[in-house]
């Protein structure tokens, strides 16, 4: 080939692909769209978006970390009853007597009393002054001054009513 027949060839080609450039440069081009409106949204994170407006909001209270969820004042808990029978302190420090019950205390706090419903009838008000290694969960060991009255206590199923601070007798 001559070397005006290559010149000629690579000046069309380069042509060529200019006009193609510029024909999906006029495709690609159009009017610029209108802003997209969007629904507002909550964003829980420091973060800035232009031509967003951002609102500060306080986050949902997450529930307690674990199985169990603390009761909360004047509201029924489904439990279980059991006794135990030892001597000595509680957790608290003070000597195990009757009216005290050892409870988990994520589920029930220390030092607050307790209303106790078994089969739909009133049991009794108790002091949660104690905790036990194998107490988790929704669970009360009532004392008992002696290990045969533990014993025929057994296991029951009730209702505990957390009461509030002022209703100490």
């Amino acid at each position: 080939m001559r070397r005006t027949t290559v010149r000629r060839l690579a000046a069309a080609l380069l042509a060529l692909g200019a006009a193609f450039a510029l024909l999906a440069a006029a495709r690609a081009w159009r009017a610029p769209a209108p802003p997209e409106r969007l629904p507002p949204l909550v964003v829980m994170a420091a973060i800035r978006l232009p031509g967003a407006t951002v609102v500060a909001t306080r986050p949902p209270r997450r529930p307690p970390r674990g199985r169990f969820q603390r009761a909360r004042v004047g509201e029924p808990v489904p439990i279980e009853l059991t006794a135990y029978c030892l001597q000595g302190v509680t957790r608290r420090g003070r000597y195990v007597r009757e009216g005290i019950v050892a409870a988990d205390p994520r589920i029930f706090p220390l030092s607050r009393f307790v209303e106790v419903f078994v089969g739909g009838e009133y049991f009794g008000r108790f002091l949660v002054d104690d905790t036990g290694g194998k107490i988790k969960g929704p669970i009360l060991d009532v004392w008992k001054p002696t290990c045969e009255a533990a014993i025929e206590f057994g296991r029951r199923r009730g209702t505990a009513v957390l009461l509030p601070r002022e209703a100490r007798r």
